[in-house]
């Protein structure tokens, strides 16, 4: 089992989202506990250890540490804007 951590931008938009996607995306970020890797996820091009999930308009991208069993939630954003610096 991978612990999952999120970094404080991430939370930020989390407590931002709207309602109807809330509980979906926080329960598809403690899933990845149990698989980091679910069906759907896709690694991110030009990055070793980045992947995304979609959750309806929104996508979250997080980093997976195999070694030390840590998934860490980069960001959690409107599918328009996340992959923005």
């Amino acid at each position: 089992m991978y612990k999952v951590s999120i970094s404080r931008p991430a939370q930020k938009n989390v407590r931002n989202i709207p309602k109807d996607y809330y509980q979906t995306i926080v329960k598809r970020i403690f899933e990845l506990a149990e698989n980091p890797r679910p069906f759907g996820s896709k690694k991110l091009s030009g990055f070793d250890n980045l992947y995304r999930i979609r959750v309806g308009v929104y996508r979250i991208i997080y980093a997976i540490e195999d070694n030390i069993l840590t998934v860490e939630i980069i960001k959690v954003d409107h599918r328009s804007s996340v992959y923005r610096v």
